[in-house]
């Protein structure tokens, strides 16, 4: 059966959604409860949902703004149900967030950026380019200050190591990308990105890519 996506304004979103949302991870971490998740329907702008049939798979609250003028797609809570669709659950919601970012920002660079709780996240930035951190990169001074943007924009500037890039939150749950592969494999240098990451005490690691116009406009992010 086709994953089917759907995006709205996070204000349509019915308690009866929160709790079906609540329910992909109520017996394990990351532990987004409907009381959570109704802050987040209140913070994010759009919430794009999966589904496979009647069942939901997946979710994501995400908003399109302009930070400092730059076109910016970004993910604040996301969540892919763990089983054998995982990969193609993530590459729908993207999919049609990406298709978004198109529509409003045509013929413009937009940049992608999350918070991240384990390696496998980075297969959110298949595709994009200039993605950071990475291995064997020594972050520049602007691209640790786009770390300072998002990590202010998901409300916690001042818990943000800007070397590591590693965010720090007292709060539980906190947002991200809840995201375990099927198949996919991520580079082997990447998990040692996340040796300094406790994803169980609220840890995050902060990341961002740039998602070409042209790529956009070509539909070749997702596939």
């Amino acid at each position: 059966m086709p994953i089917v996506v759907s995006t709205k304004d996070c204000t349509a979103l019915s308690d009866a959604e929160l709790v079906e949302m609540a329910d992909l991870c109520a017996d394990r971490p990351p532990g987004f409860d409907i009381g959570f998740l109704s802050k987040e329907r209140e913070a994010w702008v759009l919430v794009t949902q999966a589904r496979e049939g009647n069942k939901l798979r997946g979710y994501s609250f995400c908003t399109l703004e302009r930070i400092g003028g730059t076109p910016s797609l970004l993910l604040g809570v996301a969540l892919v149900d763990r089983n054998a669709k995982s990969d193609q659950t993530l590459r729908c919601l993207l999919a049609d967030q990406f298709r978004r970012s198109l529509l409003a920002f045509p013929d413009e660079d937009v940049l992608l950026g999350l918070r991240l709780m384990s390696p496998d996240g980075y297969r959110a930035f298949s595709g994009l380019q200039d993605v950071v951190p990475r291995p064997e990169h020594r972050p520049t001074g602007e691209e640790r200050a786009w770390a300072r943007r998002l990590a202010k924009r998901f409300g916690n500037e001042k818990g943000l190591d800007d070397r590591s890039f590693v965010l720090s939150q007292d709060a539980n749950p906190v947002g991200g990308l809840d995201y375990v592969a099927a198949k996919a494999t991520v580079p082997e240098d990447v998990p040692a990105l996340f040796k300094p990451v406790k994803a169980n005490r609220g840890q995050r690691l902060v990341a961002f890519g740039w998602a070409m116009a042209e790529d956009l406009a070509k539909g070749r992010l997702t596939k």
